[in-house]
């Protein structure tokens, strides 16, 4: 062989990249166990449909169980060659936790959903979106690169879209699917905007190299860099429901099916805050001047504007249970904008307050959306209403979903929920930002009525039907009030709750009971760094 051919074979090889299968296993599983699903839905009869709900929650818990090697270390594939420090894929413990997070907001959702598909949605276009979208959002915290961020962020979004406008004929769902669409797309458009003139600024995609060549930009690309930092900061501020441009929640979430709603709420609201916090923290801290303040205001708008609109829901009104939980949802994306926006300020340890709260969300927002679904089964209008007397109709589940508010509200026994609003309250105290610490006090405040008021309903005494009046009789026929001796009391029919149901209700209120058992798991989060 001669020299020239050596030199060239040596530079060919060095060009070939090792991957390392074992830290992108999650969203691989996730990925292959869709593609079952959709080929298997073409050979099942309809009678044997729900074997895909199966499959689907066994490849969850598969991906969940390809996590247990990478609990500890850090683990990078898809390095460039001439710099193997600069990585598209890195499981950090930022990565594992939110990975953690999205796969059992998935596998919680696959069980809140295992009737539906049976009853009401077509379960292969189901379960296959509902895995696409899981493969996204678990891939979308490893990203290391602006290019794997993007694409990660649509993978998980765009099944999200057909999912909320699954209920084929329902004017709501496809209504709610538009919505949901349009502003979406729009959100991408201008993110897409903002990391195309960061790499005009920049000369690469990788978020360390960002990170390096922000901190010293020619004067005349300067313009360029603080627009596209501001522009990609609008997209996700779209994708986290942070206001002004929440608008779309409240209708997205009372059209779409429920499971699918409460799979927006967490796994959603994930996925935007963990691109939030890798661009912010990560690639722009040379720009904290610009993202701090702007995210700090951004966090108290959300939580004011979700919180009284959250106040104004009438306990009469349809869907007012899911409406109140969406506009829920708003206020608490404000608490978690506070840690983001504190890190412009302290350092990047301080958004593990914003991982400590969304682990906390997680688990109890789940737990609601499951009794709401519950109730949804025999009254489908799910008003506000239709809570009062759950407990004497079904006391364990009045009781879970009275815990899962009280967590929301940050009262005992939610004693998860009172740790996490502690560490998102100190990182606004620690980072001097005083102001929004006595913003989110207030709306704390605030919020406590609505959750309040829901929790009281549960445990009313339900309400009874009146008589029938006797006047109405027809002329010459007794009543059946006079001289009769009354019949037995028809009692209300209680349906059964179908299994997978109850047990995401269980798993809920039982992972709730563990964490408001161990708070310091809170104050441990939020004191360590997690890149």
């Amino acid at each position: 062989m001669t020299p020239d051919v050596t030199i060239a074979a040596a530079g060919t090889a060095s060009l070939v990249q090792s991957v390392d299968w074992v830290a992108i296993a999650p969203p691989l599983i996730a990925a292959a166990v869709a593609l079952v699903v959709l080929l298997a839905d073409l050979f099942l009869p309809p009678a044997r449909k729900p074997l895909l709900g199966w499959i689907t929650l066994a490849g969850l818990v598969a991906a969940l169980a390809a996590l247990a090697p990478l609990r500890t270390g850090s683990r990078s594939t898809f390095c460039l060659t001439a710099n193997p420090d600069a990585c598209s894929y890195t499981v950090d413990q930022f990565a594992f936790v939110i990975q953690a997070l999205v796969l059992g907001g998935a596998l919680l959702t696959a069980l809140l959903a295992m009737k539906e598909t049976e009853e009401k949605l077509p379960a292969g276009e189901f379960w296959f979106l509902l895995l696409s979208s899981a493969a996204g959002a678990a891939l979308l915290p490893a990203a290391r690169d602006l290019a794997t961020l993007v694409v990660a962020l649509e993978v998980a979004s765009l099944p999200a879209f057909a999912l909320v406008g699954l209920k084929r004929g329902d004017r709501l769902s496809s209504e709610a699917a538009l919505k949901f669409f349009l502003s979406s797309v729009t959100a991408t458009a201008v993110m897409l905007l903002g990391v195309s003139f960061v790499y005009a600024a920049t000369g690469t995609l990788h978020l360390t190299e960002i990170a390096t060549k922000l901190a010293d930009v020619p004067g005349q690309l300067g313009t360029v860099a603080e627009t596209g930092v501001v522009l990609t900061l609008v997209g996700f501020a779209f994708k986290t429901a942070a206001a002004p441009f929440h608008f779309w929640v409240p209708d997205t979430y009372v059209g779409a099916p429920l499971p699918v709603a409460a799979y927006l709420s967490v796994v959603g609201k994930a996925v935007g805050f963990s691109g939030l916090i890798l661009v912010t923290v990560v690639a722009f801290p040379a720009y904290a001047d610009v993202w701090g303040p702007a995210l700090a205001v951004l966090a108290a708008l959300t939580m004011t504007i979700g919180n009284a609109a959250a106040v104004r829901q009438a306990a009469t009104r349809a869907h007012s249970a899911v409406r109140l939980l969406a506009w829920s949802s708003v206020g608490q994306a404000g608490y978690l904008l506070v840690p983001i926006a504190a890190a412009a300020y302290s350092g990047d340890n301080k958004v593990g307050a914003t991982v400590a709260y969304a682990l906390m969300y997680a688990v109890v927002n789940l737990g609601a959306f499951a009794v709401a679904a519950l109730v949804a089964r025999g009254k489908p209008l799910n008003r506000l209403t239709d809570y009062r007397g759950l407990y004497a109709e079904r006391p364990l589940a009045a009781l879970a979903l009275a815990f899962f508010l009280l967590c929301l509200a940050g009262l005992p026994p939610g004693i998860i929920g009172l740790f996490a609003k502690v560490t998102v309250f100190s990182a606004a105290v620690d980072a001097g930002l005083g102001w929004l610490a006595v913003v989110m006090a207030v709306n704390v405040v605030v919020a406590l009525y609505y959750y309040l008021r829901w929790t009281a309903i549960l445990f009313r005494a339900p309400e009874t039907a009146e008589e029938p009046e006797t006047a109405d009789a027809p002329a010459g026929e007794p009543s059946a009030a006079v001289g009769a001796s009354p019949g037995p009391v028809a009692q209300p029919v209680r349906s059964r709750v179908p299994a997978p149901l109850a047990v995401a209700v269980a798993l809920t209120a039982t992972v709730g009971v563990v964490l408001s058992g161990l708070p310091q798991l809170a104050l441990h989060f939020a004191s360590v760094t997690l890149f």
